[in-house]
């Protein structure tokens, strides 16, 4: 490596050395790292520029990515928007959700993300009639992300109501499996493999009854898998939470066992001081989605003041509107830039973490997110010759990475040691933009 970003400092001529797998019983982890070498070893691979550990996207709903260019047109709101999304959902099948779920996920790759977490709600046909294979939906996403080259956590969600005390509406149906007990039957039969990882998560307090709470985080904890939750996302969620049980979103999943080190809660943006007190003082993590809560005009969370009481932060791209966690983790210092009117809320350090180890530990994969030995081998690399990054000094890699690069600049993606992106090409899926484009075409007709 030209330069690699080892967690707090840039230092120049990295030599990594990894275990493949099928090569003596290599499992694609970091087995050496080695700084300050003069010159490559012979037949050593060289990776130009700047090498970041590889990003994790800790919240997607890779569907969503059908709604870019639709949903910016106009004026509206989040529930406005999600009128929109219900008639996208309503048309997909396993075979197109496939298509476009690969498509999506090698976006990722050549954005430089190597570990996804998908938040996936959309269980069944149109109607709510299970397919033969009650999880044909969420085995084509675990196999678009094996097609495309990258880790998934497949985020099986409990999606069971409308809103408090109502029952799922004519779109929702899809989404439900009648109760906690039948959504745990269903999801135990999805199994993890290599590059696939199973946990589990509550849409929303609006969209699972108190009474099943229990149920989901009773799943999640003696499989000891990651839980996420959507919390306070819109304030029409807290008035009607508190309508309802007489206590905030935080308050209520608090009180029901859910908030926890394997919970992360997504958005967190509409809290109290008692709400941050919970998160924190339990070890909740933070996953802020900073395109998405801008595109949908949800407002800025209070995530400094969250990762100062003791939520570990992660990021994501949500709704895809666009696919760049360099941007994400921009926008999170550049938010509360404009919210408080001070700079500096975190280093360029703590917001790469953030977008590499930090999304990896919300999405329970051990030994990753760092270059070290024992971790895994998934790299991202880039260029410090594009006319976005050149000029600073390659020490200040870190401080380029975030306030000025993009996902445009990733030139290199390694996973488990093997390239999935070489010079800015996918090696697995050809002509991703094409296979974008098809893919959405098909929802459209």
């Amino acid at each position: 490596m030209e330069h690699a970003w080892l967690g707090d400092r840039v230092e120049p001529g990295v030599t990594v050395t990894v275990g493949l797998r099928g090569d003596g019983g290599g499992d694609g982890r970091i087995t050496a790292v080695t700084t300050d070498v003069p010159a490559p070893p012979p037949g050593a691979e060289i990776l130009r520029g700047l090498t970041l550990p590889g990003l994790a996207n800790a919240h997607s709903h890779a569907f969503h990515r059908a709604l870019r260019g639709t949903v910016q047109v106009g004026a509206g709101t989040f529930w406005t928007w999600r009128e929109v999304m219900y008639s996208v959902a309503d048309r997909l099948t396993p075979e197109t959700y496939h298509r476009l779920a690969r498509a999506v996920y090698a976006e990722m790759a050549l954005a430089g993300i190597t570990a996804v977490g998908e938040f996936h709600y959309l269980h069944h046909a149109p109607g709510g009639t299970p397919y033969a294979d009650p999880n044909a939906m969420g085995e084509a996403l675990v196999a678009a992300a094996a097609e495309a080259g990258i880790r998934i956590t497949l985020l099986d969600t409990a999606y069971l109501s409308a809103g408090f005390g109502e029952p799922p509406t004519a779109h929702q149906r899809r989404f439900s499996d009648g109760t906690a007990e039948a959504w745990a039957e269903r999801c135990s039969d999805l199994g993890e493999r290599d590059h696939a990882r199973i946990g589990a998560a509550i849409h929303s307090v609006r969209a699972v009854p108190a009474r099943e709470l229990e149920t989901v985080v009773r799943w999640a904890a003696e499989r000891q898998a990651p839980l996420h939750v959507h919390l306070s996302e819109q304030t029409a969620e807290n008035e009607a939470c508190r309508e309802a049980h007489g206590r905030t979103p935080a308050r209520l999943l608090a009180d029901h066992g859910v908030l926890g080190p394997r919970t992360t809660g997504i958005h967190n943006t509409h809290l109290t001081g008692q709400d941050i007190a919970l998160i924190g003082g339990s070890g909740t993590g933070t996953c802020m989605c900073p395109t998405t809560e801008r595109d949908l005009a949800d407002g800025i969370g209070p995530a400094a003041a969250l990762q100062r009481g003791g939520s570990p932060l992660s990021l994501g791209s949500d709704s895809h509107a666009v696919v760049d966690l360099l941007e994400e983790a921009r926008a999170l210092e550049l938010n509360e830039r404009l919210r408080t009117r001070t700079r500096g809320h975190w280093t360029a350090n703590a917001l790469l973490r953030a977008a590499t180890a930090g999304g990896h530990a919300a999405l329970g994969w051990d030994r990753a997110g760092a270059i070290e030995p024992g971790a895994l081998a998934d790299l991202t690399t880039l260029t410090l010759e594009s006319v976005r990054t050149a000029g600073p000094p390659p020490r200040l890699g870190a401080e380029t990475a975030v306030f000025a690069a993009t996902a445009a600049d990733v030139r290199h993606t390694i996973v488990a040691g093997r390239h999935v992106v070489r010079d800015g090409a996918h090696t697995l899926v050809p002509d991703v933009p094409h296979a974008l484009a098809r893919a959405v075409e098909a929802l459209r007709t």
